[in-house]
């Protein structure tokens, strides 16, 4: 698995979503996940799914330490002191020491991002947390919170038909990572000329492509969902080819604006 070296962390470049993966089918996908050589695993407390994420680590007898482990801090709970009882509470739920990376999930008009990256960083102070960051985080708050605190990356969407070409300026500016969800925009890839063009050439499928034109480029991780043993091992089979700089360009050229997830959608979040 490729890896990047970040402020004094290993970050494998492809790891595992598991929004809306719960239940006896979260713990499943995470523990086969594991067991194909993943060692990045997503989460989040809106996600309601960190007790079957901790349990699949548990099960799979990978150690703890050779897993790089995110989870995010819901809205609700951006207050300083519900930012504490609530990561506490993660912690319970994933049945670890610490995570190695905490998020604030999403920009908040009711708190101010000085009282919950506080408390974040209070959680470092106590070796709870070893990294914090945000996501969904647009570039001026990126900058905000910069100010604040070390930002370890901005998790966001991104996909050939969303350009992040400002995000990925803040990143290189300030030093973090962008974080890729939603990477094959939710299997809509597929149906792409230009991909299914290029991953004919390359003996791939457009989601192969459309991972790898993702974590080709510098500072960037992709966590794709996938539950079936048969995605998941196609999306980690990515490592064994290149895209030209002419590739890379033309699927930049695809971007349309188009965004999957907004935040008024996401009630669950609350």
């Amino acid at each position: 698995m490729q890896v990047i070296d970040h402020h004094g962390s290993r970050v494998p470049v492809l790891g595992l979503g598991t929004w809306r993966l719960r239940g006896r089918e979260c713990v499943s996908a995470v523990e086969r996940a594991l067991a194909l050589g993943y060692r990045h695993l997503d989460t989040a407390q809106g996600y309601d799914n960190e007790a079957e994420v901790g349990e699949a680590l548990r099960r799979s007898g990978v150690p703890r330490d050779d897993v790089f482990l995110t989870t995010k801090v819901r809205p609700r709970n951006y207050r300083r002191a519900a930012v504490r009882s609530s990561t506490e509470a993660s912690l319970r739920a994933l049945g670890v020491e610490h995570v190695d990376l905490l998020l604030v999930h999403w920009p908040s008009r009711e708190v101010p991002l000085e009282e919950t990256l506080g408390a974040m960083r209070d959680l470092q102070d106590r070796s709870l947390v070893s990294h914090v960051g945000v996501s969904n985080f647009p570039p001026s708050l990126v900058r905000s919170a910069h100010e604040l605190s070390e930002v370890f990356t901005n998790q966001v969407e991104y996909h050939p038909f969303l350009s992040q070409e400002a995000l990925l300026r803040e990143a290189d500016r300030l030093d973090h990572l962008l974080t890729a969800y939603c990477p094959v925009a939710r299997g809509k890839v597929d149906d792409e000329p230009l991909l299914k063009e290029i991953a004919v050439s390359h003996g791939k499928s457009p989601g192969q492509v459309a991972l790898r034109w993702l974590i080709q480029q510098p500072r960037v991780v992709a966590i794709p969902k996938a539950a079936s043993e048969a995605n998941q091992r196609s999306n980690i089979e990515v490592f064994d080819f290149t895209l030209s700089a002419d590739e890379m360009a033309a699927i930049h050229a695809l971007d349309r604006e188009e965004r999957l997830v907004d935040e008024m959608d996401l009630d669950w979040e609350r």
